[in-house]
This record gives structure tokens, C-alpha cells and sequence, in this order.
């Protein structure tokens, strides 16, 4: 795993062709027993109709899936990566074997019906905050195997990565505050291992450990679970000093008034951990 994912075209090509291989392996196994009916010389042509408004995510997965099944399909894309489409919209158009196109598309669409909600759905959170300082962010509560790829559709629907991991930066919590004995203590440790990490940041719960915090120089706060009036003293007192995150009870209903408490960040589970599929289908011809 790469000390920073950098989420560059030949980067993302390589993740989607890993993530489609290991996907094709589980719903493939040692072969399609149900496309093994159709004449393998028989081509066919198919059409992903998305049948609700999205924004269209996961094409470097679906082309993955499908170029590793059937390597001379033919793929147009009529509603391109990050871009919305509408209710019923035919979105995609691929032409190849019969048999490749059927064994390729529970996979194509698992991913397109994945990451297309998650590009959607921080999309929406996005909008909420639009004329605000604060960018929405994501979080590592993700699927397994699949991290790397959801952190992509988050980016594609305008929001903003936290880590990776927990190899790349350093995020104190409670724990860790507790462990180590204060948040002082914790934070002086944490430059042991400051070269290594992205960013340091802290989380707090109360304002005299954010006080304590930005005393102790951190520039990275996270503000757990405070009400509006707390959050409102927290970048007063701030004045600018630290990065602030807002993190825990937050909803699409409340975000706005969330954002204009002033912060920088507002960070989110549930874009990628709360996650209602895209409807997608594909529907098939035989070609003439």
C-alpha cells in the first residue's frame, strides 16, 4: 500500500483492474455455468440504463470488469465519469460476445450501482454547504476491500478525503488522549511520528481541551459531538489558529446550519458507510 494514494488516472486504472479481479474471481469461480449456454460465436449488443437521477461514478471499474471478460468489447459511455444523468437514461453502450457481456454484468453493475450512490449522495452534501467555508469529507468507515475505490466516488461527487488509513496520518481520539495521560502529552508524542503522517490531528469533546489543544500547537482540531452554541465558542476561540472539523450527529437536514458555524470541515460516515445502490440495469440484444 502506498504511503499516499494519489488518485491519478494510471493509479486509479490499475486499483479498478485489481478491485475487478478479485470481484470476477468471487461471482465467477471457475466459470458461468449459465452464459456456458449461449453459442460463444453469438455477439451481442447492451445498453446500462440508470433508473433514477445520479451522478455516474465506477467507470474504470465497469470497463475493468467487462475488458477482463470479454478484452474486444466495444464501450461508449454517453453520460461521462462525475457527470449527472436522469431517471431511465441510457448511460452506457457495449458491444461484444453474448456470453462476455452476460458473465461481466452483475460485476459491472455492482460497482456502478456502488460508487455512483456514493458520488451522489456526497454530491448532495456538498451542494448543502455550497457559499461556506466547509468542505465535506469522508471518513474510514468504508467497505472492506473496496476503501480505495468508495474514497474515488467521494472525490468524483466534489468532497474532500480524510486518511487513507491509519498508516498515512495521525487522528488522536479519546483513547488515545486517555492512554497517554493528556492532551498535551499526546501531542507532544505525536511529533515522534510527524514526518511520517500527513497531518496531526486531535479530537476534542469539550472547550478547554480545545483550549489545551491549540496551546500545545495543534493545527488540526476535531470537534466530537457539540452542540450548536459550543461549536459557534469553538471558532471564536479558535480565531483561526487550527484547522476545525465538525465529526458525529451529522445529518443532511442540519448540515447547513452546521457549516455556517464557521469550521473548515465537516467529516461524514454515512457517505460511504449508509449507502443506498444506484438502480442500474442492462438490457441486451443480439447483434445482426
Amino acid at each position: 500500500m502506498p504511503s499516499v494514494f494519489d488518485f491519478s488516472p494510471a493509479s486509479i486504472a490499475e486499483l479498478a483492474r485489481a478491485d475487478a479481479a478479485r470481484a470476477l474471481a468471487e461471482d465467477v469461480g471457475g466459470g458461468d455455468l449459465t452464459a456456458a449456454l449461449v453459442d460463444p460465436s453469438r455477439r451481442a449488443h447492451a445498453r446500462v440504463l440508470a433508473r433514477e437521477s445520479a451522478v455516474i461514478c465506477g467507470a474504470p471499474w465497469a470497463e475493468a470488469a467487462l475488458r477482463q471478460v470479454e478484452p474486444g468489447a466495444r464501450i461508449e459511455w454517453l453520460v461521462g465519469e462525475g457527470q449527472r444523468c436522469a431517471a431511465d437514461q441510457v448511460v452506457l453502450q457495449v458491444e461484444g460476445t453474448a456470453r462476455g457481456l452476460l458473465t461481466a454484468e452483475r460485476t459491472m453493475l455492482n460497482f456502478l450501482q456502488l460508487l455512483s450512490a456514493v458520488a451522489t449522495k456526497t454530491a448532495a452534501y456538498v451542494e448543502a454547504v455550497r457559499g461556506t467555508r466547509a468542505h465535506i469529507v469522508d471518513t474510514r468507515k468504508t467497505l472492506p476491500g473496496l476503501r480505495l475505490a468508495q474514497k474515488y466516488a467521494v472525490k468524483t461527487g466534489g468532497g474532500t478525503n480524510h486518511r487513507i488509513g491509519l498508516y498515512d496520518a495521525v487522528l488522536i481520539k479519546e483513547n488515545h488522549i486517555a492512554a497517554a495521560g493528556s492532551v498535551t502529552a499526546v501531542l507532544q508524542a505525536a511529533q515522534r511520528v510527524a514526518a511520517q503522517a500527513s497531518f496531526i490531528e486531535i479530537e476534542v469533546e469539550t472547550l478547554d481541551q480545545l483550549r489545551e489543544a491549540l496551546d500545545a500547537g495543534a493545527k488540526m482540531v476535531l470537534l466530537d459531538n457539540m452542540d450548536m452554541d459550543t461549536l459557534r465558542e469553538a471558532v471564536r476561540i479558535n480565531a483561526g489558529r487550527a484547522i476545525l472539523e465538525i465529526s458525529g450527529g451529522v445529518t443532511l437536514e442540519r448540515l447547513r446550519a452546521l457549516a455556517e458555524t464557521g469550521v473548515d470541515r465537516i467529516s461524514i460516515g454515512t457517505l460511504t458507510k449508509d449507502v443506498k445502490a444506484t438502480d442500474f440495469s442492462m438490457r441486451l440484444k443480439e447483434t445482426p
